[in-house]
């Protein structure tokens, strides 16, 4: 624990000459160049009934991108070093060194790759992004970038993104998923096969309302069962509760203000997966804010057709999510269980506008997870965090602490992390 401290101290004292901000660079006659620098040291620590982790992690990118009128070509690197490497890096079986079963994982291998490079041609209400990329779409809840973990996940892809009024549409083709598993993953590494990400919208008065369908057909035998079909809608809105204040800019955060967001979708076997099932999605949230406090109360329901797999159930999968977002910073539920899972959580965050510390925010949320189907109670989870500033260095405080009644092992896991970049 010490040593991150100390490691993130150091790394806050470094950063302001690393991160200085700056606007790109001009290179020529409408041209110009725009560097990419981060970086996140990370500590983590895991503790089950049967192991424990402590990891030292430091993720950097580094690259950059040329603009040229509506032309521009982006490079970016990304490398992740294990200086504490007391975890297991791999949740599957793996020849690697960073295989090391008799401690808990943390999903956060060593690694050096090429993140993204993708050549974009953006013109008045439409992008046209070809490459290997970044995406994250909506609440990333089936397709995301999982940024959360040290390795970023990305794809080699097509996609275009156009805009004309209060319309909307978002369309990718993918050929291959970079996963966060990195260079001594084997065959983990990424997943090829034919991804659509297709979505269609509109704004109707205060109400954003979309359909969306991601067709997933992966090539690897050992990841057939999550070739999937789904197809969705979405609906969000952000409701004032209060007059609009006298002085926008000096009042914008005394108002009260009532958002509210709703999910559902319907997924099915496609492609070459050998199950046959279908089975619902549904998310409902409802967030109060008012000045810097933020109330948050949820359902999410991810369903389980009990009759597939020879009885066993298989339920709604998310295998290109960032799944940290959802159902629980202790990742016990990142893949959803046969019989599926109920959440209902609720939460509170507090921004601090008069803080001696700039951006002091805190946040606090519970968890009840109980199975789709059968009536399981699988446990219950309290997270929390503390995140503020220190010049240039953002500096991030967590834990997860989950009960395990029917499903999994008690959990409990601490963050301690400071993150730059530019």
């Amino acid at each position: 624990m010490r040593s991150a401290f100390a490691a993130a101290f150091l790394l806050a004292l470094a950063a302001p000459a690393l991160a200085a901000a700056g606007d790109p660079i001009p290179l020529g006659p409408g041209i110009t160049f725009d560097p990419i620098v981060d970086g996140r040291l990370r500590y983590e620590r895991v503790e089950l009934p049967t192991a424990d982790a402590d990891a030292l992690t430091m993720r950097i990118r580094a690259g950059g991108e040329v603009r040229a009128g509506h032309w521009s070509l982006l490079a970016e690197s990304e490398a992740t070093l294990g200086i504490d490497k007391g975890y297991n890096a791999f949740a599957f079986a793996s020849p690697s060194h960073q295989r090391r079963p008799q401690q808990a994982v943390v999903a956060d291998p060593e690694n050096i790759e090429l993140n993204r490079l993708q050549l974009q041609y953006r013109a008045e209400g439409a992008t046209l992004t070809v490459g290997r990329q970044r995406i994250n779409l909506d609440d990333q809840r089936f397709v995301g970038s999982v940024g959360w973990r040290q390795n970023e996940q990305s794809f080699d892809a097509v996609r275009l993104d156009a805009r004309a009024g209060p319309f909307h549409v978002d369309g990718s083709y993918a050929v291959r998923q970079r996963s966060i598993f990195g260079i001594d993953s084997g065959p983990r590494q990424s997943y090829g096969g034919h991804f659509w990400f297709l979505g269609a919208g509109a704004g109707l008065g205060p109400v954003a309302l979309k359909g969306f369908a991601y067709l997933l057909d992966y090539d690897p035998a050992f990841f057939l069962a999550n070739s999937s079909q789904t197809y969705g809608v979405r609906a969000t809105t952000a409701i004032p509760l209060t007059d609009a204040p006298a002085d926008p800019v000096a009042d914008a955060a005394s108002g009260a203000k009532l958002a509210l967001a709703a999910s559902y979708a319907r997924q099915s076997a496609h492609g070459g997966n050998p199950l046959s099932y279908a089975a619902d999605y549904l998310a409902a949230e409802a967030s109060l804010g008012w000045k810097g406090l933020t109330l948050t109360g949820g359902y999410e329901r991810l369903g389980s057709d009990s009759k597939a797999a020879n009885g066993l159930g298989r339920a709604v999968q998310t295998p290109m999510a960032t799944a940290h977002k959802f159902n629980g910073w202790a990742d016990l539920f990142a893949t959803t269980p046969d019989r599926g899972l109920r959440d209902l959580y609720a939460g509170a965050g507090y921004r601090f506008e008069r803080a001696p510390i700039p951006g002091l925010n805190a946040a606090v949320a519970w968890h009840r997870f109980d199975s789709a189907v059968h009536g399981i109670d699988y446990g219950r989870e309290w997270d929390a965090s503390l995140g503020f500033r220190l010049s240039r260095m953002a500096i991030l405080a967590k834990f997860a602490d989950y009960k395990a009644r029917g499903f999994g092992a008690d959990t409990r896991k601490f963050w301690l992390q400071a993150e730059f970049g530019y």
